[in-house]
């Protein structure tokens, strides 16, 4: 028996240890015969000590219609309103500041999205999660 072909990876973002069947779940993958219902069960036994925050998963899907998938890290945003205390970013950043984290915040968000990000050391995630808070207006102390 050789190994199964994937046939496509499909890419989402969701509420960790909340995935329904509904959209953006159902719509993503029903088109690719996927039970929906399994994979919500399997997202959120995975997610539910993370509860609260956005993971993304990128699933899998093989030729006979079976899937894995791998969690990533929550997206940079996100982590960033939460270090800020701030419901959204700026609507026009440079002109004004919703909120400021820390040098310290900035080097623990980094050294989370490590995994995820092309970067070769911490000090460039730095640079990168730094780009991301600027461009979401939020500065850095």
């Amino acid at each position: 028996m050789g190994k199964k072909r994937i046939t496509t990876i499909v890419k989402i973002q969701l509420p960790a240890g909340a995935a329904t069947p509904a959209p953006p779940v159902g719509t993503a993958l029903g088109p690719h015969g996927v039970q929906t219902m399994e994979f919500c069960k399997q997202y959120n036994a995975a997610t539910e000590n993370q509860r609260g925050s956005v993971i993304p998963v990128e699933i899998s899907i093989f030729e006979d219609r079976s899937f894995t998938f791998v969690l990533k890290t929550p997206p940079t945003p996100v982590l960033l309103r939460q270090a800020a205390g701030i419901e959204k970013g700026a609507t026009s950043p440079g002109k004004e500041s919703p909120g400021t984290i820390s040098d310290a915040q900035l080097s623990d968000i980094a050294q989370v999205k490590m995994p995820d990000l092309n970067a070769n050391d911490l000090e460039s995630a730095r640079k990168q999660v730094a780009g991301t808070a600027r461009s979401m207006g939020i500065s850095v102390k």
